[in-house]
């Protein structure tokens, strides 16, 4: 079983959401999914139908939840060394090929944004970071091809504050 990462604020979410959909949206749909068996037939009625796929969703997802939640190694970056690349860094690098510039901010697979540069610390770009201090070049294979960059800059702050897509109960449910 290998340890998924998370900040303890991405944890705090994670129970959340598993605590909503189990307390909250699954008695909801299944209560819809009662009404609709009380209305006859159950072979053509759709909303029977519909309540029962949403059920499926939810447990499949309250199933995901609940494993990352038993592999979830809570990480607090900021009490790790910030001279090296760690879960949590947002690090600055440079294309050695054409001085292109980067940020990217290393984190959980849930509070993962690639298109915010937030990214998983299980990527490969990722991956070929961490341990790197100022000054490391490292090389790394992506879809378009081996890349070669330098660190320019290392440094932390609230993986939460860097987000833009932050959920509520109402995209946690299925309605």
């Amino acid at each position: 079983m290998t340890n998924e990462p998370m900040t303890p604020r991405g944890y705090d979410e994670l129970l959340r959401e598993f605590k909503y959909l189990k307390e909250i949206e699954k008695p909801r749909v299944n209560q819809e999914k009662q009404r609709a068996a009380e209305l006859g037939d159950r072979s053509e009625n759709a909303e029977y139908h519909a309540a029962k796929e949403k059920l499926r969703h939810i447990d499949k997802r309250l199933f995901y939840l609940n494993s990352m939640i038993e592999k979830a190694q809570i990480i607090d970056p900021a009490l790790l060394d910030h001279s090296r690349i760690h879960f949590g860094a947002t690090v600055g690098i440079i294309d050695i090929q054409n001085d292109d510039e980067f940020s990217y901010t290393i984190c959980g697979t849930l509070e993962s944004e690639p298109e915010n540069a937030l990214i998983s610390v299980h990527s490969p770009l990722a991956r070929a970071m961490l341990g790197k201090e100022e000054g490391d070049e490292f090389s790394v294979n992506l879809p378009n091809g081996r890349k070669s960059y330098e660190v320019v800059s290392i440094t932390y702050r609230e993986v939460f504050e860097l987000k833009k897509n932050h959920r509520s109960e109402k995209d946690f449910g299925f309605h």
